[in-house]
């Protein structure tokens, strides 16, 4: 049986494959289409990208160690019934060894030129589903009402001790993709 989580609160994993799931049903009538675009930003003790390919969103979809797989891009932004909207495979046991913490991140593509936020949509959640059997094993449905941010933190996986937990975050921001990148990435950036 899944258990449902609050805000704040963890939860051991114990499990080497998961697929991490996202989704979320904007409101109709906003006059655009909406585009949320899911990402995972691999982290080091520093809070630092190991590097700009440790970044894994719908322009790159695979983390270098080959332990995170984004399985695309939904473009369309329509409301899916239930399903996930896009997902993350992880397999823990090929994180590079430097990564303590993967935040799961949400931003609203193109937010400002259609004036969208996180106040027009509805239903969002981030949930882990053990691989081997389909089943989910956690859910976090982010019930706040996110009214001017534009980019939300929906929760974290992290070490401690060697082993890995996860966290429901519900931290919202007035930002898009580009600052999550610049927030973590001590590198140069080219755009």
């Amino acid at each position: 049986m899944a258990i449902n989580l609050q805000k704040g609160q963890k939860i051991d994993i114990g499990l080497s494959n998961i697929t991490v799931g996202l989704g979320w049903d904007p409101n109709e009538g906003t006059g655009h289409d909406f585009d949320l675009d899911a990402s995972a930003i691999m982290i080091n003790a520093n809070r630092k990208l190991l590097g700009e390919s440790y970044f894994v969103f719908y322009n790159n979809l695979s983390s270098p160690d080959g332990a995170l797989l984004h399985t695309g891009d939904d473009p369309t932004g329509g409301n899916s019934d239930g399903d996930d909207d896009e997902a993350i495979k992880v397999d823990l046991s090929k994180i590079d060894p430097a990564v303590e913490e993967i935040l799961f991140v949400v931003t609203i593509e193109d937010f400002e030129r259609r004036k969208q936020n996180f106040g027009q949509v509805r239903n969002s959640y981030i949930r882990i589903v053990d691989d081997s059997n389909g089943q989910e094993i956690a859910k976090y449905e982010l019930g706040e009402d996110f009214s001017i941010e534009t980019g939300v933190e929906f929760g974290r996986l992290y070490k401690r001790n060697g082993n890995w937990k996860f966290e429901a975050s519900g931290i919202g921001y007035r930002a898009d993709l580009s600052y999550f990148l610049e927030k973590y990435y001590s590198g140069e950036i080219i755009k």
